[in-house]
């Protein structure tokens, strides 16, 4: 692509032909001859807005996200998007290097999700310029909401008008058509009805009756989503989440998931920010079994650069309530990604729930069934899911982490709470990919039951928005959960930061240990530095030796603690671990 101040940028033949390609794949020959065209006359016009944009670094073991909410700090009379600027700079400054800013569009429900206008910034939050400030100051993430648009969207008013513009924008059905073969995420029904000037119409709304889907059989929409994305990166978006991608096109008869049509509309949308915003990552969000989950890196090179780790939380869980962690080291074990510029997204907590899906074939019935009975216990809840049969299954467990890795009916010191807690998110922190921070795991909360009184969703629990002269009072508290929390985890990220064996292309190996304790050995990318990574998701002491290894006998430095541990003659290490301890061992290779 050649750009310049003052001529038209031009997208190169190659990105114009792969476009085509991908356009033969979801239409067919009239289409395609209508539409290429536009496609790359609209790719050409963000090209010659964005000519001058700075190509973002690759990733490194710097690169930590937050996630929050556009108003997650509220105080009188400040926009709420200017107040988070400021409590990060403050408070997380060295500690991320990024935000996930959830949806910060107009929208009417699902806390964001259910977007009303993709192209402007709600007003009760801020401007495009405060958003464009936080880009100035860090990388930040845009969620695209790309599955569907709110009910009370303009395009869908339109649509209920017979708009010839937005005609076929969204999917209506007869009520009584076999939908029996679609994979359901929540248990809510498929069609909802809406009055249209044709009549009552059932539409399609695969998440709530607020949440319509779009259907993409129709290029009109495709072509307004590729606008949308672009738009995103021209105000300061360096990653772009495809919110619920795996459900994005339809096909009676199929389980109208992950579909061959959906993974082609990623590929096109690869394409154009390769050639549109080099150095603009892709991220996937599908909370679905592990092997479909990472069909969306494609061959390493064409689709997601980066897929979310979607077995990690409830693994994690499982692994500190059984005080066993064989099950994750087995299943960190059998990870790979196709290429050394694809990673995944590591997290513990997030702003939904913790999914149940992808734990399935690596968790029993009744290792699931205990983690739903421990979020019952601290107050959450569990969503469902429909199967085709009408039979419910759990999907999600509605509650925050801190609570749910914390045993019930056991009075115990806060303390301990804290290093049970900082002891997961070390897992979290050594793993190979990038990992993200939900604000209220950076913050220690717990779960919010005065807010799923309030709004009567149980999804709310861990959606808590803080006024900020009450936090920062909290955060004063040298011996307060959320300062002691807060500390622990600068602790962790600033050795990880330091450390070139965690970076997130870096190899890593699952040590064999004893079950409560779980063992990685991480390498930098140009082999020179290794660190054991040790956890014990146990409240009672361990003991490890390691060996026999000849390069076991040398002196590792801990990077928490600063003391070093040297390895016998022999081969062997020896390592102590108090309950719920860490160690971070490293040395030269």
């Amino acid at each position: 692509m050649t750009t310049s101040a003052t001529e038209p940028a031009v997208l190169d033949q190659a990105s114009s032909e792969r476009i085509r390609r991908h356009l033969e794949v979801l239409y067919d020959e009239r289409t395609v001859a209508d539409y290429h065209p536009r496609m790359v006359r609209l790719c050409e016009g963000f090209a010659a807005r964005l000519w001058d944009r700075p190509v973002p670094d690759p990733v490194t073991q710097d690169d930590v996200l937050l996630i929050t909410y556009g108003d997650q700090i509220r105080e009188p009379d400040r926009r709420p998007l200017q107040s988070l600027r400021e409590f990060v700079a403050e408070h997380l400054q060295g500690l991320v290097s990024g935000l996930h800013l959830l949806p910060h569009f107009p929208s009417t429900s699902d806390d964001g999700f259910a977007v009303s206008d993709y192209f402007s910034v709600d007003p009760a939050l801020g401007t495009w310029r405060d958003v464009l400030r936080l880009a100035q100051d860090q990388d930040v993430m845009f969620d695209a909401v790309v599955n569907h648009t709110s009910a009370s969207a303009t395009w869908f008013r339109r649509w209920t008008r017979d708009e010839a513009a937005f005609r076929d924008f969204y999917l209506s059905l007869d009520p009584e058509a076999d939908t029996s073969s679609v994979v359901r995420p929540r248990a809510s029904p498929l069609l909802t009805p809406f009055e249209t000037v044709r009549g009552l119409e059932w539409v399609w709304t695969t998440f709530s009756s607020d949440q319509v889907d779009l259907a993409y059989h129709n290029p009109e929409v495709l072509l307004a989503m590729c606008e949308v994305l672009l738009s995103y990166v021209e105000h300061g978006a360096r990653l772009l989440r495809l919110d619920a991608i795996a459900f994005l096109w339809k096909r009676l008869g199929t389980s109208c998931v992950h579909l061959p049509e959906t993974h082609e509309v990623v590929k096109l949308w690869r394409t154009i920010l390769d050639a549109v915003a080099p150095g603009t990552l892709l991220v996937t969000e599908t909370n679905v079994p592990h092997t479909e989950n990472v069909s969306y890196f494609g061959d390493g090179t064409d689709e997601a650069h980066l897929v979310y780790q979607f077995p990690l939380p409830p693994l994690t869980l499982s692994a500190f309530h059984l005080a066993d962690a064989s099950m994750l080291g087995e299943w960190i074990a059998s990870l790979t990604t196709p290429s050394s510029s694809t990673w995944f997204l590591n997290f513990l907590g997030s702003h939904d729930g913790i999914g149940l899906r992808p734990a399935e074939g690596l968790l029993t019935a009744g290792e699931i069934e205990h983690l739903c009975e421990l979020s019952r216990a601290h107050g959450g809840g569990v969503s469902y899911r429909a199967q085709p049969d009408g039979s419910l299954t759990p999907y999600e467990l509605n509650t925050g982490f801190f609570d749910a890795l914390n045993p019930v009916d056991v009075d115990e010191p806060e303390e301990r709470r804290v290093r049970r807690f900082l002891a997961a998110h070390s897992i979290l922190f050594a793993l190979a990919g990038v990992p993200l921070l939900y604000v209220q795991a950076a913050l220690g909360s717990s779960n919010w039951l005065d807010g799923v009184r309030e709004t009567g969703r149980l999804r709310t629990i861990n959606r808590r928005k803080f006024d900020r002269d009450e936090l920062e009072a909290e955060l004063a508290q040298p011996g307060s959960r959320r300062r002691q929390v807060l500390d622990g985890l600068r602790a962790l990220l600033t050795a990880r930061r330091a450390e070139p064996a965690f970076h997130p292309s870096g190899p890593q190996r699952v040590l064999p240990t004893p079950a409560p304790v779980l063992g990685l050995e991480r390498f930098s990318p140009d082999g020179r530095r290794c660190v054991l990574a040790l956890t014990n998701v146990s409240g009672r002491p361990q003991t490890l030796r390691l060996g026999p290894a000849p390069w076991l006998s040398a002196t590792f430095v801990d990077l928490l603690e600063g003391d070093k541990v040297r390895g016998h003659s022999d081969g062997f290490l020896e390592v102590g671990l108090v309950p719920y301890g860490v160690r971070w061992l490293g040395r030269d290779a």
